[in-house]
């Protein structure tokens, strides 16, 4: 790097990576890592979503984390936001649920309702 110019540019095209509010394109899954959602099992859960997504070389998938989500009962919760379809929010998630959400929902499209919010009692 030489210049700011140069500077300016990589920054540039290091916030396109990042910022996934403004790439909307392909399907975002969202976990929450806020203390409570670490606390419950959040963490192996983030994990196994970003191993699966791996294995099945998904490369519309985005995996990423927040902070709280707000119903941290529910906790670890993952959201699935595809294009054109409303927001899905699972709780209670495990490892073992979160391959089953790429399996069936993300890669086959069926979501998976038994883990959904409201499902939950």
């Amino acid at each position: 790097m030489k210049s700011l110019e140069e500077l300016a540019k990589i920054r540039e095209e290091a916030v396109k990576k990042v910022d996934i509010r403004r790439n909307r394109e392909g399907t975002r899954i969202v976990v929450g890592m806020a203390t409570c959602g670490i606390a419950a099992g959040a963490r192996p859960v983030l994990t196994a979503l970003l191993e699966e997504v791996k294995v099945r070389n998904l490369q519309d998938v985005i995996v990423s984390q927040t902070g709280c989500i707000g119903v941290c009962r529910l906790e670890p919760i993952v959201e699935v936001y595809k294009p054109g379809e409303e927001k899905v929010t699972y709780v209670k998630m495990t490892p073992e649920k979160a391959k089953r959400i790429i399996s069936e929902h993300i890669v086959n499209g069926k979501i998976v309702d038994g883990y959904t919010i409201g499902a939950e009692e």
